[in-house]
């Protein structure tokens, strides 16, 4: 799942890049900058895009160069969208496009907590966001590079979602049972009153073999 490349598009800013993050920055922070900012609200004009990438491991690079400061990472994040196909740091008066190699945020770590209507899945992301499974943050299970193997993902909001780790995957699996959907047996997760069917139970053992 790509963003779009470092490449300006037609029309966008000619500001040098550290002219363009640096107002980008202040822009952030004057929207916010503490947890989500409603980036659902706005609709500024396109600035074309950024050399600015999120890693398969959930590094930010900005011009081929780790972000090394967290503050400044969370700040991004915070005013992150998804349109369609292409991820964008959005504020008031701008929204730029990044890259992203695979899912802006990894799930890092997973409880399970009791509610009136059965468990609930609690997830935390790399950049602490606490994320309740349920149908409103429901997993999809993307096909694995192997036969019967697959790729959790958690919707954290907006369509921004969170790969889980190796770790947290073997954990999840190991929460996961079978249930009935549309009369067939399905291995799955169960979560805030809803259940995410994953595989066929009768292919489980095949699965197990290729988990990532």
């Amino acid at each position: 799942m790509n963003g779009q490349t470092g490449s300006e598009q037609a029309g966008g800013s000619a500001l040098p890049q550290q002219g363009r993050l640096e107002a980008l920055v202040e822009a952030a922070r004057a929207a916010g900058g503490r947890g989500p900012a409603p980036v659902e609200r706005w609709n500024p004009p396109d600035c074309g895009d950024m050399d600015m990438r999120i890693a398969a491991d959930g590094t930010w690079h900005y011009m081929g160069t780790p972000i090394g400061r967290p503050a400044l990472v969370r700040l991004f994040a915070s005013v992150l969208d998804r349109e369609g196909e292409r991820f964008v740091l959005k504020t008031p008066v701008e929204k730029i496009g990044i890259t992203v190699d695979d899912a802006p945020f990894l799930a890092v770590d997973m409880a399970s907590e009791a509610a009136a209507d059965g468990p609930v899945l609690v997830f935390r992301t790399n950049l602490d966001d606490v994320v309740r499974c349920g149908p409103e943050h429901p997993l999809r299970f993307a096909p694995g590079a192997e036969a019967g193997a697959f790729v959790p993902y958690l919707n954290v909001r907006r369509g921004l979602e969170a790969r889980l780790t190796r770790a947290v995957h073997l954990d999840l699996v190991s929460a996961g049972e079978v249930q009935a959907v549309d009369g067939r047996p399905m291995f799955g997760v169960a979560s805030g009153g809803a259940f995410f069917p994953i595989m066929p139970a009768d292919a489980l053992d095949e699965a197990a073999s290729g988990t990532r």
